[in-house]
């Protein structure tokens, strides 16, 4: 469906937690939805925090008043709207078709869920986690509790329910599942992660201060509990021969480790990431909880290994045999640090195997196809989207 074969431009306000310029995975997932809806002929309008900039790429952006008191110490984003925020996205909501929420359990998408019901708009809701296994008990039950009290409840009341993941597909929904739901992958910009010329990989790790000849892990992220961070942490400790380059930021700082074989990059921008991940010998990302992030699509389209959690690992059977999954457990990090030493200690980097990986990932994740998957499943039911779009798989 090309933007001149649209019967109708719909009006698609999406509500996420962050903008884009916040670093996190699922901020980036709304921005690229955003413009492709613009791409295909839509009118998106964003609403999220006004925490950081609001995105010119989008036709209206709707920064919300919010305070965020907890982020900075514990990792967790949690921005509360104040009224100011509650009215603009009433305003928002009754001015637009269809709301695109992200993940239920920000404050943010329950309030936009509820003011949609009320003003009777139809809400797609996209469930990009399922539980978090933190290493506390105190907040692996506060985050079953929650699951429970809110995120069943925003799925039970939200007219289309899109996943990311197969595992938090299953682990929201039972199996068989309890309801109809769409199989969505994310996209992968394939103008900028792609494979790359093997004579870039020398100066690139030039520029970026990593060894010419060792073996390089590359963490693209934020660094938070969930991300493995402390699993990253003692794999370093224990593997000095190994160097570990990590881009993004958040409240941990792997600087206090004081580790010479830890490199810290910074934010960098997606064309600096995309020439990362051709330097790189393998992207080593330990995370829980988290479904299938973007950073290992992208990854894969580079033709670059992947050490991750086995939860994201199993999250595309198709692609499971490419990824090396680890189980991951934040109580035990020296353990998990062993396991993912062995994975990758044990990582074939057979150039048939990266190639065929990184055609598989440029021709299944497409941005165009989530879109316009939750554009038609609006307009008719979920099964004609998928056979419109050819990647949906309904429950």
């Amino acid at each position: 469906m090309h933007p001149s074969e649209n019967r109708h431009v719909m009006k698609i306000l999406t509500v996420s937690h962050f903008y884009e310029d916040h670093g996190g995975g699922i901020e980036r997932i709304a921005a690229q939805l955003c413009r492709q809806f613009a791409r295909d002929g839509h009118k998106p309008a964003w609403a999220a925090s006004d925490a950081d900039p609001p995105p010119r790429t989008v036709t209206q952006a709707i920064p919300l008043r919010c305070v965020d008191p907890i982020e900075a110490s514990t990792g967790l984003p949690m921005p509360i709207p104040g009224p100011s925020a509650v009215r603009s996205l009433a305003r928002a909501i009754g001015n637009n078709d269809f709301v695109v929420v992200h993940d239920a359990l920000y404050l943010t998408s329950v309030v936009a869920l509820i003011l949609a019901k009320m003003r009777g708009k139809p809400v797609v809701l996209i469930q990009h986690i399922a539980e978090i296994p933190f290493a506390s008990n105190v907040k692996r039950r506060l985050m079953r509790l929650a699951n429970f009290i809110v995120a069943r409840p925003m799925m039970r009341a939200a007219d289309r329910l899109v996943f990311i993941s197969s595992d938090v597909r299953r682990e929201m929904l039972g199996d068989p599942a309890r309801r109809n739901s769409m199989l969505l992958y994310y996209g992968v910009d394939t103008s900028i992660f792609h494979r790359d010329d093997p004579r870039n990989r020398c100066p690139v790790r030039i520029r970026h201060g990593l060894p010419a000849d060792e073996k390089v892990a590359l963490f693209v992220g934020r660094f938070v509990e969930k991300k493995g961070i402390s699993v990253i942490e003692a794999i370093a400790r224990h593997r000095p021969d190994l160097h570990i380059a990590m881009v993004g930021n958040g409240p941990v700082r792997p600087e206090s480790w004081d580790l010479p074989n830890v490199h810290i990059l910074g934010p960098q921008s997606q064309q600096t990431i995309a020439e990362l991940y051709g330097a790189a010998d393998l992207l080593l990302l330990p995370s829980v909880g988290e479904g299938y992030p973007l950073v290992i699509q992208e990854a894969m389209a580079c033709a670059l290994p992947v050490v991750c959690g086995d939860q994201s690992a199993r999250a595309d059977p198709c692609a499971a045999r490419w990824l090396r999954g680890v189980d991951i457990n934040l109580a035990d990090p020296a353990g998990s640090a062993l396991r993912c030493v062995t994975a990758i200690d044990g990582l074939d980097r057979n150039p048939d195997d990266c190639a065929e990986m990184a055609l598989y990932a440029e021709k299944t994740y497409s941005w165009p196809t989530m879109a316009r998957a939750i554009v038609l499943s609006l307009s008719g039911s979920i099964e004609s989207a998928e056979h419109a779009t050819g990647s949906c798989q309904p429950v």
